[in-house]
């Protein structure tokens, strides 16, 4: 007796279509199980963003959708606590942009959550801005003065930040001026945004207030440029400068950290495959985002730009 060995082609077809569904359905990475919608430059993708950065970060955006048009970037400008919590419990929020990466911690939630940690750098350095009111002769300062104002030593000052928890300036302030220290909240007081801030220092003549430099000092921008009629930035000791003691927040003062208080520009992203926010951050790190970041007058992380002491003696042409 013959035995023929087989198989329908009916099972073969119900064999082809099980295994797309599992391949469909899952992500060897451990990444949502969700059929992919975009690419390095197409698609749509939320992202938070640290309000503080928010000058850099809308021309940023701006250059890149122009770039490529299939591109869609929804920016969520909110306080850094709220964009970590975003990154850690929102599926939706893809990248955030904020002043650190993520502590081990958070690192291990991510990958208990995701079954891989999300990648996460610094892309440039930034620094905090103290600024008063256009006709105030007060403009030189010490960290140790700015510690004493913050912990009630000048009664007669009044201290304005873009929130009293939350934002990445108070916790700068509260770290890294303050060493841990709580504020006096006598003389401290909170306003909504960066914005807020500098239309409340530009009407009180005896007010302090700190932002991220992204919103006070970049001279190519207009809006900028006519807020400095308004409110000036301070000088603040340079404890490690022998030429120069005191030094306002440029660029030059801050890719040298002459000027104290400086922080950086860092990105978190939860991707794990060539998608949309991949595209944005290689956009971010290299030649034209860098750029940008220079010509905003941060600090670029990725890409050297080397800082010489030049002369230059200029000369009349008589034609």
């Amino acid at each position: 007796m013959k035995v023929r060995l087989g198989i329908n082609k009916m099972e073969v077809w119900a064999c082809i279509c099980v295994i797309c569904a599992v391949l469909w359905g899952c992500n060897l990475d451990g990444d949502a199980r969700l059929p992919v919608t975009d690419t390095l430059t197409s698609g749509t993708i939320n992202i938070s963003i640290d309000e503080s950065f928010k000058p850099v970060m809308d021309e940023q955006i701006k250059v890149f959708e122009s770039s490529y048009p299939g591109s869609k970037i929804i920016a969520h400008y909110k306080p850094e606590a709220e964009c970590l919590k975003d990154i850690l419990r929102d599926s939706a929020t893809r990248m955030i942009i904020v002043t650190r990466g993520l502590n081990r911690k958070e690192e291990m939630f991510l990958k208990d959550s995701l079954s891989f940690v999300p990648h996460w750098d610094e892309l440039a350095t930034d620094a905090i801005a103290v600024i008063v009111n256009a006709e105030s002769t007060d403009t030189i300062f010490s960290v140790q003065r700015l510690k004493s104002i913050l912990t009630g030593g000048e009664k007669n000052r009044q201290v304005v930040f873009d929130g009293l928890s939350a934002t990445s300036t108070v916790r700068f302030a509260i770290d890294s001026i303050l060493g841990g220290k709580t504020f006096d909240t006598t003389v401290v007081q909170a306003v909504k945004s960066s914005s807020e801030v500098l239309d409340y220092i530009a009407s009180a003549e005896n007010a302090i207030g700190f932002v991220g430099v992204s919103w006070i000092g970049n001279p190519e921008d207009s809006s900028q440029v006519k807020m400095l009629n308004k409110v000036k930035m301070v000088y603040v000791r340079c404890e490690n400068c022998g030429d120069t003691p005191y030094v306002k927040p440029s660029q030059y003062s801050i890719l040298t950290r002459r000027y104290p208080l400086v922080r950086g520009l860092y990105y978190v992203l939860k991707e794990n495959y060539a998608g949309l926010g991949s595209g944005f951050l290689n956009f971010l790190q290299y030649e034209r985002g860098q750029l940008i970041f220079k010509r905003a007058y941060l600090g670029p992380s990725k890409i050297g730009f080397g800082l010489r002491n030049v002369q230059i003696n200029e000369k009349l042409v008589q034609e």
